[in-house]
């Protein structure tokens, strides 16, 4: 099938959403599918997003964009973001009645709430307007599709991760300049006020403590902690080479949906400390895994007691080639019977009419 992903978030964007997508993409490129990404790198004027430069956003898609998509004429479309892009796209789809589904990578209720003072329950009525024509919105676990579902979202079905257990693994030698007194406690990932990271940075823990990541919230972190050892940007091999030497992974996030690099930490052999909230409970097996308590700091130092090669084991459950399958069952074309089904309006479709 030639099969149109649409996404505000891509290359040389780091992040989750870009790595799920881009062994999303791989995957179905295996299994014989015709994948074309549109995205902010599809030739389109870009802006710096505030607070975060490192991410550009497009300025009016919606013309070049339906071009593309009309010249690359998709049978399958799934938009990924609720961004620039992923609005265009649903326009378009909408106006030349081609079917599409959707996925919710990004509590964004929950991350604008913490910047700024807007009640979670405008975000979830607009992500509810977005979201409401998909013939399915593919969620990455139970927990978020509950969640979800008590905000009115309808149609809601699982597409889970996958890790690259070749690629992260816990026998490869240390780095070294990572020379520190250990237990040696790591967090991975963007560096930003919705990441909490006051909440490990703060911890009294023995050993040190490890940032591998960037984002706008590093300079105001490392001025406030100064003891802790913010390494920048690791990748590939080098970022699995830092994992594999630290000894538990820490992950103070309460607001992901998934948390993908807990999956290359455990990979790499690293236990996870985290807190019970919607990511950790569904990618932590509590005593096998890591730990997952309200105390952080107890969460730290009960991961610590946990063994490497069992942890390894359950990162190697999950893999990109079954998520992308669950993806390609998902997806929808347009002469497909569900693409033709009627369907009954529901509290989303009423949001924000």
């Amino acid at each position: 099938m030639r099969i149109a992903i649409c996404t505000d978030a891509w290359q040389p964007q780091i992040n989750g959403v870009v790595t799920t997508l881009g062994h999303t993409r791989s995957q179905l490129e295996t299994f014989g599918h015709d994948v074309e990404v549109f995205s902010p790198a599809s030739g389109f004027r870009t802006v710096p997003l505030p607070g975060y430069p490192e991410i550009r956003l497009p300025v009016s898609p919606g013309g070049r964009l339906g071009r593309v998509l009309a010249a690359f004429a998709p049978e399958c479309v799934h938009i990924a973001t609720e961004g620039p892009i992923g609005w265009s796209a649903r326009r378009w789809c909408l106006r030349q009645g081609q079917p599409f589904t959707t996925s919710y990578h990004t509590q964004f209720p929950e991350y604008l709430r913490a910047r700024l003072p807007v009640p979670e329950r405008f975000s979830y009525a607009l992500l509810r307007r977005f979201h409401a024509p998909a013939v399915r919105t593919l969620v990455p676990t139970a927990q978020v599709r509950d969640t979800l579902a008590a905000h009115g979202f309808e149609r809601l079905v699982l597409w889970t991760r996958g890790v690259d257990t070749t690629l992260f693994r816990h026998d490869r030698p240390p780095p070294p300049e990572l020379d520190l007194p250990r237990p040696l406690w790591v967090y991975a990932g963007r560096v930003a006020v919705e990441k909490n990271l006051e909440a490990f940075l703060g911890l009294d823990l023995p050993g040190s403590k490890l940032v591998i990541g960037d984002g706008p919230a590093r300079a105001s972190l490392q001025k406030r902690y100064p003891a802790a050892h913010f390494a920048g940007y690791r990748f590939g091999e080098e970022l699995s080479s830092w994992l594999a030497a630290c000894d538990v992974f820490v992950f103070p996030s309460r607001t992901d949906t998934f948390g993908l690099v807990m999956l290359e930490a455990m990979a790499c052999g690293l236990p996870v400390a985290a807190y019970p909230v919607n990511g950790p409970i569904d990618v932590v097996r509590p005593g096998i895994s890591g730990v997952l308590d309200e105390d952080l700091g107890r969460a730290c130092t009960g991961a610590l007691a946990l063994e490497r090669n069992t942890v390894r084991t359950e990162a190697c459950r999950h893999s990109w080639g079954t998520a992308a399958r669950q993806f390609e069952a998902a997806l929808v074309s347009g002469d497909g019977p569900e693409a033709n089904a009627e369907r009954s309006p529901g509290p989303a479709d009423s949001a924000l009419r």
